[in-house]
C-alpha cells in the first residue's frame, strides 16, 4: 500500500500546508521515551464507523480531527472488540475483555470472563499511571460495571473514582438520552441535568474544565491522564436543530452513493487499497431507489452527522484548553471508536409509540427528579418520548437509531457491523497526535494494533511501573504492545491479535485473518490482498486454518472465553416447562423455540411493571412483560423488534397472562383467557437465542424496549411454556 504524504492529506482535507514545521523525534525505534513525560488525552467515540470522519474518507465536518490527523499519525488497521462495554474494559485494562471480566454485556453469567464487572485482578490506565505521579480525570461514559444502581457505597467499587480517577463527570450506564441521561454522575453522586443540557457538550466542557483546573491547581511538573468517552454517535439520534440544519439535503442521494463517494476518497488518501474493491451491499439493505420513507431515512443520517460534527467542535474546546494552559505540545492525544457502525434499529420500527391518539400524562418531571430509564418515558417538560418508523429524530421527545443501511455506509468499505468481528465490526480510526514526539506528520501507519496496546503505550510514555498487585490481589500482566515505536517508524512485534464476542471469533496473524460468524465454520482471508474479506481461502489452505484455529483455542482457554457456556450442547427436547419466580435456564436447558410455535401462560399478582419471563436478547428472543400497568410482549428476529401491548391496565388481584407466537408469526396476548392485543412478527424465532431464559427479570440484554433488568414488581405464582409438536 502506498503512503500518503502530509501534503497530500492536507490537500484532501482542504487544509493549507503553509507553515509546516518539523519537531524532534523523542521516540526511538523500540520506544523508551527520554523527553518530558506527556499528558495523555484518550478520546473515544461511541458506535462510530470506520469511514465517518474526514481523515478516514468521511464527508462529515471534522476540522479538529482533520488537524490532529494532519499533525500526527493515522493507523489504518487498528482494532476494537466490536461492542461498547467489552471495548471499554479492554481499553482501560490493557487486557482482552474476558480477562477483565466483561466478555459480553453488564450481566453476571457466573463465569470469570462474563461477570459484567471489572475484575479485581486488573488495573486501569488511571491506576497504572498513578505510579508515575499522574493525576487522572474522566468525562463521559463508563459502562464497565453492572452496579449502576448501587444499594450502598460498597457497590461503587468499580466506579471511576474507585478505579484511579481523581475526578469524574459522566454516566455509569451505557446508553440514554442526550438531553436527560440516566445515571448522570459527578464523582460518586448522581446529578440532574440543568436547562439546555446536551450530553456531548457537557462531556467536552467538563473535560476542558478538568484541564484548566489541573493547570491552575497542580505543580508544573505534574502530568495528567484524561479519558474522554463520548456517547456520540450511539442511538438515540439526538442533535441540536442548528447542527442538523448543516446537513440538510446532504444525504438525498442515499446510502449507495455515499458508500461509493467515501470509498473513492479512501483510495485517494491511501486508507484502503483499490484492489480490495467495495463489499456488496449487506444483507437486508435495499438499494436506495427502493427505500421507503426517504425523507425520514435522510433525516436519520443528517442527525447522525450532526452528532459527530458537534463532538468535533467539543474536541476543539479540549484542544483549546490544552493550548491556553501551554500543554498542547507536551500532550499525547489519541482518538478512536469503540466498535463499528451499529445496525440495530432501536426505536425505528413499527407504529408510533406511545399511541398519539391515547391519553398521556404530560406532567413535567420535578426539577430534582433523577432520570432512571435508559429510554425516558417523557421529556423533562412532560412530552412523550416517541419511537416508531417515520418519527423524525433529533429532539428530546424522540428515541430513534440511524439504522442498518447507514451503518453499512459508516463501515465503508468493510462487511458487517457492531457485534460481529468481521472488519466492519472491529475496525476503528486511530489518530495519535503529539507534537513533542511524533515526527510522522500526516502519515499513515499500516501495522495492525488493538485496544490492548493503549495501556502499554501509556505506561511506556509515562515512565510508569505497571503494578503487580492491587489491594493485595495479584494483577494479570498486560497483553498489548506499546505503539511508541511506530511514532518513529519502528516495528510493533506481536504473535497475534484475538477476538470473541457473542460466539463471533477471530484471530489475526500478520496478514492472515481467521474469522467465524456465530459459532459457524472458520473463514480465512489474506488481508493484504483482500481486507474486505470477499475471498474465503479456508478450503484451499486447511493447514493454515488448523494452525490458526489452534492458536485461537489456546487463547480462549487462557483468557476465560467459553462461547456462552462452552462448546454447543444438545438443546432441550422438552415440550413443556413449569417454572417459578427467579428461575434461570441456560441456553441448552431453555425451551427450544427455534422455528417453533409456542405458548406461555403466567399466573401473576400485578403490582407494577417489569418482565414476567424473557428468553434471548436484542438480536433473537421473546418476552412477556408489563409496562405502564399493561401487559405487553415483544419478539426479536435478527434484531427486528415486534411488539404488542394491551390497551387497558391489568385488573387487580391474581390474573392469568397469556402469550402465543404462532408459526406464521402472529403474536397474541390474552388476559384471563380474553384476547387483548395482537401483532405480526416475521415468523417464529428463527434460531435458538444464545442467552438463556429468566423468570421475573431480563438481565441478559433487553428483548423489548426497556432498561435491563426491568425486574417484576409483583408476584409470580407460575409460568408454563408449551412448545408445539
Amino acid at each position: 500500500m502506498r503512503t500518503t504524504t502530509r501534503r497530500q492529506f492536507l490537500r484532501a482535507m482542504g487544509i493549507g500546508a503553509a507553515g509546516l514545521v518539523t519537531t524532534r523525534l523523542v521516540a526511538g525505534k523500540t520506544g523508551g521515551f527520554s523527553g518530558k513525560r506527556p499528558n495523555i488525552v484518550l478520546i473515544m467515540a461511541d458506535d462510530m464507523g470506520f469511514s465517518d470522519i474526514g481523515p478516514y474518507g468521511g464527508e462529515i465536518r471534522t476540522p479538529t480531527l482533520d488537524r490532529l490527523a494532519a499533525g500526527g499519525l493515522r493507523f489504518t488497521q487498528f482494532y476494537n472488540t466490536a461492542r461498547c462495554c467489552p471495548t471499554r474494559a479492554s481499553l482501560m485494562t490493557g487486557l482482552y475483555p474476558h480477562q477483565a471480566g466483561v466478555g459480553h454485556m453488564m450481566n453476571d453469567r457466573g463465569l470469570p470472563g462474563y461477570r459484567g464487572d471489572l475484575g479485581r485482578d486488573c488495573v486501569t490506565i488511571a491506576e497504572a499511571v498513578k505510579t508515575a505521579g499522574y493525576r487522572a480525570y474522566m468525562a463521559g461514559k463508563w459502562h464497565v460495571t453492572r452496579f449502576t444502581k448501587p444499594a450502598d457505597d460498597s457497590e461503587k467499587h468499580n466506579w471511576p473514582c474507585q478505579r484511579g480517577f481523581d475526578r469524574f463527570f459522566g454516566t455509569i450506564h451505557g446508553a440514554g438520552s442526550f438531553y436527560d441521561p440516566n445515571t448522570l454522575t459527578r464523582d460518586n453522586t448522581y446529578i440532574v441535568p440543568g436547562e439546555g443540557f446536551y450530553y456531548t457538550d457537557a462531556i467536552s466542557d467538563n473535560a476542558a474544565a478538568f484541564i484548566a483546573d489541573h493547570a491552575r491547581q497542580q505543580k508544573a511538573d505534574t502530568p495528567f491522564f484524561l479519558y474522554v468517552a463520548y456517547t456520540c454517535s450511539h442511538w438515540p439520534m439526538h442533535a441540536l436543530p442548528e447542527d442538523i440544519a448543516r446537513y440538510k439535503g446532504r444525504y438525498a442521494q442515499g446510502w449507495d452513493a455515499l458508500r461509493a463517494e467515501r470509498h473513492k476518497r479512501q483510495i485517494e488518501m491511501g486508507i484502503v487499497e483499490a484492489k480490495w474493491g467495495l463489499t456488496d451491499r449487506d444483507e437486508g439493505v435495499p438499494p436506495w431507489e427502493q427505500a421507503k420513507l426517504k425523507p425520514w431515512q435522510e433525516r436519520r443520517m443528517e442527525v447522525y452527522a450532526a452528532m459527530i460534527d458537534r463532538m468535533d467542535r467539543g474536541i476543539a474546546r479540549i484542544v483549546a484548553a490544552l493550548k491556553k494552559a501551554g500543554l498542547f505540545d507536551d500532550t499525547l492525544i489519541f482518538f478512536l471508536a469503540d466498535n463499528g457502525g451499529c445496525a440495530e434499529e432501536y426505536g425505528s420500527r413499527g407504529p408510533v409509540r406511545p399511541d398519539p391518539t391515547k391519553p398521556f400524562d404530560k406532567t413535567p418531571m420535578a426539577p430534582d427528579e433523577l432520570q432512571t430509564r435508559m429510554q425516558p418515558i417523557k421529556t423533562r417538560d412532560g412530552r412523550p418520548v416517541r419511537t416508531g418508523e417515520g418519527v423524525m429524530p433529533g429532539p428530546a421527545d424522540t428515541y430513534i437509531a440511524y439504522g442498518k443501511p447507514w451503518a453499512n455506509a459508516s463501515n465503508t468499505p468493510f462487511r458487517r457491523y457492531k457485534h460481529w468481528v468481521h472488519e466492519g465490526g472491529i475496525s476503528t480510526p486511530l489518530i495519535a497526535h503529539w507534537p513533542g514526539a511524533i515526527r510522522r506528520k500526516g502519515e499513515l501507519e499500516h501495522q495492525p494494533g488493538h485496544l490492548i496496546d493503549i495501556m502499554a503505550t501509556c505506561v511506556d510514555v509515562a515512565g510508569a511501573t505497571y503494578p503487580k498487585k492491587r489491594k493485595g490481589q495479584d494483577i494479570q500482566p498486560m497483553e498489548g504492545r506499546s505503539l511508541a515505536p511506530a511514532f518513529g517508524g519502528g516495528r510493533i512485534e506481536r504473535e497475534a491479535i484475538y477476538w470473541e464476542h457473542e460466539g463471533n471469533r477471530a484471530v489475526r496473524v500478520g496478514q492472515w485473518k481467521l474469522v467465524a460468524l456465530n459459532r459457524g465454520p472458520w473463514e480465512l482471508y489474506d488481508l493484504e490482498a483482500d481486507r474486505c474479506e470477499r475471498n474465503d481461502l479456508s478450503a484451499k489452505q486447511p493447514d493454515r486454518v488448523a494452525k490458526m484455529a489452534a492458536l485461537w483455542d489456546a487463547y480462549a482457554q487462557r483468557t476465560n472465553v467459553v462461547l456462552f457456556g462452552g462448546r454447543p450442547k444438545k438443546l432441550s427436547k422438552k415440550k413443556r416447562f413449569e417454572l417459578k419466580a427467579g428461575a434461570v435456564l441456560p441456553q441448552h436447558e431453555a425451551p427450544n423455540v427455534a422455528g417453533r410455535a409456542f405458548s406461555v401462560t403466567a399466573e401473576v399478582q400485578a403490582a407494577g411493571d417489569g418482565v414476567i419471563v424473557a428468553q434471548g436478547g436484542s438480536s433473537l428472543g421473546w418476552v412477556l412483560y408489563v409496562a405502564g400497568g399493561k401487559i405487553a410482549a415483544a419478539t426479536r428476529h435478527r434484531g427486528k423488534l415486534t411488539s404488542a401491548a394491551a390497551s387497558a391496565k391489568l385488573p387487580a388481584g391474581r390474573v392469568t397472562a397469556g402469550l402465543r407466537l404462532a408459526k406464521d408469526g402472529t403474536l397474541s396476548l390474552s388476559v384471563n383467557g380474553r384476547p387483548v392485543a395482537k401483532a405480526k412478527a416475521p415468523g417464529p424465532i428463527p434460531a435458538m437465542p444464545q442467552d438463556g431464559l429468566e423468570v421475573g427479570r431480563d438481565e441478559k440484554g433487553a428483548v423489548g424496549e426497556y432498561a435491563v433488568p426491568h425486574a417484576w414488581e409483583g408476584k409470580i405464582h407460575s409460568v408454563v411454556i408449551a412448545i408445539d409438536s
